[in-house]
């Protein structure tokens, strides 16, 4: 059999978070059922892993998930998960050898979309500022005892009509890490918070800044060393994208018109 790896999208509030969990509906639950409806292999012949965990309520455009298939044509494959998956949008794939560990990535890319009222573009980015590099972000995650202490490679802020867009890049973060920066960089930006607060946070002091909503964050990809994926030229999705726009639209009017 070959082993895929799958770049997936999915919106976080469908699902309750990403593992498997009996009697709710995950992203990793609805991946192995569109698998057997369509591969009809069992849990252990899939060997399905991946690459990161997600809350409740966040997004993918870039989550990677890996499974073992005897499927021939690829395009093919994508295009029957896409026709059967209640709520997974699988976009492209690359052929990866058996040792291939979905979860050792070079780089994952967050995006999160903050309401820029009130929000001091400058004071905000100069927050950013002081996550990246190496930090100990035990006052910014839940760290379930794990090292507390990693890297952040870049934080970016730009403005964007009336939100503010804030993309991170890291190897890998800590649970709840990225809603509690931006918590953060929004409560500086606002002028509730100082910068030297967030430094002292930084530096042990015990405080908090909250807790940022999960839906308005997406992984938006994840990267490793040597391996390019493809897209399939072909319509992976159907009418499921023209369908979800229009119900959006719909729903666009009726708020509008209130």
């Amino acid at each position: 059999m070959t082993r895929l790896a799958v770049k997936i999208g999915y919106l976080g509030n469908e699902f309750t978070g990403s593992q498997i969990q009996p009697n709710f509906k995950t992203v990793e639950g609805q991946i192995l059922s569109d698998l057997n409806n369509i591969c009809h292999k069992s849990p252990e012949e899939l060997d399905l892993k991946l690459a990161s965990r997600t809350d409740k309520g966040v997004n993918s455009l870039g989550n990677v998930a890996a499974f073992n298939t005897d499927f021939e044509d690829l395009d093919i494959l994508l295009t029957a998960l896409n026709a059967v998956s209640k709520g997974i949008f699988y976009r492209s794939y690359a052929i990866v050898n058996k040792a291939f560990n979905v979860r050792f990535a070079d780089a994952r890319q967050y995006q999160y979309i903050l309401p820029c009222d009130d929000i001091d573009l400058h004071k905000a980015q100069d927050c950013a500022g002081l996550f990246v590099g190496e930090h100990n972000f035990e006052r910014f995650c839940r760290s379930e005892g794990k090292p507390t202490t990693l890297t952040i490679d870049s934080i970016t802020i730009k403005k964007c009509d009336n939100t503010l867009i804030i993309e991170y890049s890291a190897r890998y973060y800590l649970w709840n890490m990225i809603r509690r920066m931006t918590a953060a960089i929004s409560a500086v930006g606002k002028g509730y918070r100082e910068l030297s607060e967030v430094q002292d946070a930084l530096d042990g002091k015990d405080m908090t800044f909250g807790l940022t909503r999960p839906d308005a964050l997406t992984l938006t990809d994840i990267t490793y060393k040597d391996i390019e994926f493809i897209t399939p030229e072909k319509n992976l999705f159907g009418n499921r994208i023209k369908e979800e726009l229009f119900c959006n639209n719909l729903r666009s009017s009726f708020f509008k018109s209130l």
